[in-house]
């Protein structure tokens, strides 16, 4: 399928309007006003629930592997999960699953 100069700017063009104006409704129709105590207990799980969105991809069809299972990464969200859960801490569940990785991607590779 190729689309031509025209629709590309077209679909960039409304991408980033349907950005601004998803963030607007946030930001600038309500970001002065006082919100209810639910709705803030609900926003602060937001980056909890983006970052697996953003990495169960790279873990289970990563493009280093052409897109197959690998058992160092499986290893590596292993790691970061169990040491992000017990610890609630995301540094030391950063650096976990880093070390995690690259020493499993030595030993198995």
């Amino acid at each position: 399928m190729t689309y031509s100069d025209a629709n590309i700017w077209f679909i960039i063009v409304g991408l980033g309007l349907g950005t601004y104006l998803i963030r607007f409704s946030f930001l600038g129709l309500i970001g002065g006003r006082e919100l209810p105590e639910w709705l803030l207990r609900h926003l602060r799980y937001t980056p909890v629930a983006v970052m697996p969105g953003l990495v169960a991809p790279l873990v289970l069809w990563p493009n280093a592997t052409g897109g197959d299972l690998d058992p160092a990464r499986l290893i590596a969200a292993g790691v970061t999960l169990s040491v992000g859960y017990f610890s609630k801490n995301f540094l030391a569940a950063f650096f976990c699953g880093g070390i995690a990785l690259y020493l499993s991607l030595y030993l198995l590779n």
